[in-house]
């Protein structure tokens, strides 16, 4: 398997929510991994989630989990979900549903580089950058 690159989220027991949301935004496959399935199925903690991934027929790769007990949640502050590319109807649809029940911070219109950009947060506080490449921008 090569190496990959892919953000990991960690959320406050709204793991599963957020990734099934994810899920319907970019398709592919969800793996949900529970901590009572690694450990103490009586825990309070057993059905949030240890770890999820999400794997599209686009490439994309998504981790998340929930914060185990006693650890502190920073939602948004250190993490951003770049998506990017040249198919302006899918990258398009992607901000749709991203946006649309979150908040806008940069509306995706056209930038100074020649892209179409955007920045939003979406409903569970994480910020969303989508590019897409401007034909002349595209190598």
């Amino acid at each position: 398997m090569p190496s990959r690159l892919n953000p990991y989220i960690t959320f406050d027991g709204d793991a599963r929510q957020a990734m099934e949301f994810y899920e319907e935004v970019f398709g592919g496959t969800l793996a949900l991994n529970t901590y009572g399935a690694f450990g103490d199925k009586a825990a309070d903690n057993a059905d949030k989630i240890m770890h999820a991934m999400l794997e599209t027929d686009s490439g994309f790769t998504l981790m998340a989990g929930d914060v185990p007990p006693g650890m502190p949640h920073r939602p948004g502050t250190n993490i951003a979900v770049s998506v990017s590319g040249e198919d302006d109807g899918e990258l398009r649809g992607y901000w749709e549903q991203l946006s649309g029940s979150g908040t806008v911070s940069v509306p995706l219109e056209k930038q100074m580089w020649g892209d179409v950009f955007g920045m939003c947060t979406d409903r569970f506080g994480i910020t969303w950058m989508v590019n897409i490449t401007s034909p002349e921008n595209a190598s």
